[in-house]
């Protein structure tokens, strides 16, 4: 029988974070069989380690809906969960996305590399405002419009105001259309409270989920956009909050280093006990 974890990431109590589940040995499964226990387990996504050569292990994810080529939490907390079983220490993910170093400390917080990010400038977003129910005056202009990508693609789109932020109400069938025809994992909806601490919420309707209470990948993808479009400097550290609005909150913290272009993102994942 298959051993399914439930781990949640980017948090140190399992009622919080992000769930994800975890198959440390999913050597034996299928496509149908990964897509079937994603399904069972329900979470946002689960991951399966489907193999392991010379120290690099093969993980892929999976979403109820569909597979997606790399997630931030689920990597986050199966790093955990073999960092718990072999031994803290330095990690590589090969993904459908690329190789994903990680590494867990004795905290067993875990920090992965992303792959090569870019970003992409978005003109008109009218569309996707009307499919949340928001307008254009309440977007910050300081942070515009755009999709930035580091092992997957995410729409950042900025409001000026926390309120604004806490009063996520949008058409899931049609916001699902407008990502699946733009190839986007979720929207990165973003509040900067200060210089390196930001509040972010992440539709993930491509996923079969109304929303992402802590989305790894998104905030890799949106380290990558406050650098390109000179936001920040590196080296920093930036901070995000996410998951409060769903009463699981979520810490991820964002590194930039001088001289690199991948991101880091870290986080603790912890053992949920029970399903749920």
């Amino acid at each position: 029988m298959t051993e399914i974890l439930r781990y949640a990431a980017f948090t140190t109590d399992p009622s919080g974070g992000n769930p994800a589940g975890v198959v440390l040995d999913a050597s034996g499964l299928d496509d149908a069989a990964m897509q079937t226990i994603a399904i069972e387990v329900g979470y946002s996504e689960t991951a399966f380690v489907t193999g392991e050569s010379d120290g690099v292990h093969q993980v892929r994810y999976f979403s109820p809906k569909a597979e997606v080529p790399f997630c931030g939490h689920a990597t986050v907390a199966t790093a955990v969960a073999l960092a718990e079983r072999i031994g803290r220490g330095e990690l590589v993910f090969s993904t459908p996305a690329g190789i994903v170093p990680v590494a867990v400390d004795d905290e067993l917080r875990a920090t992965l590399t992303s792959v090569e990010p870019y970003v992409e400038r978005v003109g008109d977003v009218s569309e996707v405002l009307d499919i949340l129910g928001w307008h254009a005056e309440q977007l910050d202009p300081a942070l515009p419009a755009a999709i930035a990508y580091a092992g997957a693609r995410h729409l950042v789109v900025s409001t000026a105001t926390r309120q604004r932020l806490a009063e996520l109400d949008y058409d899931f069938h049609r916001l699902l259309a407008y990502m699946l025809h733009r190839d986007l994992t979720t929207l990165q909806l973003v509040w900067r409270e200060s210089a390196t601490t930001f509040h972010v919420r992440d539709p993930f309707p491509v996923g079969g989920v109304v929303e992402d209470p802590a989305t790894g990948a998104a905030a890799a993808a949106f380290g990558a956009y406050l650098r390109e479009l000179g936001i920040v400097q590196a080296p920093v550290t930036l901070t995000l909050h996410q998951g409060y609005d769903l009463g699981r909150p979520s810490l991820i913290q964002v590194e930039l280093r001088a001289g690199d272009n991948r991101i880091r993102v870290s986080g603790n994942a912890v053992p949920i006990t029970e399903p749920g």
